[in-house]
């Protein structure tokens, strides 16, 4: 991973929906809170069906440390739209999507997956974005690891 803790995060903006509403992520319209960018590989896969819904139970203990939580995957909005309906129930925070040009946030991050057999995805990866716009917290998980949410609150108790 190129990006180290003290960085200033790369900014985007990308097409996103929460629940079914449609909108747009700039991450930079977040300036004065910190911010949980929560990359997945895939919609519909069993880690992240478990993944998503987890920050989404944690969504007023962020909330309460002054933390927005984004999740990031190359999937389309149709897809995070259906996922929803379908699979995990409606998502309070933005599921944005990194579809076109493909994968190009989760480049500007270092966490797309290139080599087959899994290429055009995102690693899973968190990272916290204090509200300066800096790294305060950077970490790749294995494909199949739940990241532990408890490790984003652990850091941001000393922000």
């Amino acid at each position: 991973m190129a990006l180290q803790i003290g960085d200033l995060a790369p900014d985007f903006e990308l097409p996103a929906v929460r629940g079914e509403e449609k909108m747009q992520f700039k991450l930079s319209d977040h300036r004065g809170k910190n911010v949980v960018i929560a990359f997945y590989p895939m919609d519909w896969t069993p880690t992240c069906s478990t993944q998503i819904p987890t920050l989404q139970q944690n969504l007023e203990r962020f909330a309460a440390q002054g933390t927005q939580v984004v999740a990031i995957s190359t999937d389309s909005i149709p897809s995070h739209i259906a996922w929803q309906q379908k699979s995990i129930g409606s998502i309070g925070f933005p599921i944005a999507s990194d579809f076109f040009p493909h994968g190009a946030v989760a480049k500007k991050y270092g966490v797309l997956r290139e080599e087959p057999p899994v290429a055009g995805v995102s690693n899973r990866a968190t990272f916290l974005v204090d509200k300066t716009g800096k790294l305060a917290f950077a970490k790749i998980y294995e494909i199949k690891h739940q990241p532990d949410p408890e490790e984003i609150f652990a850091v941001l108790k000393t922000l």
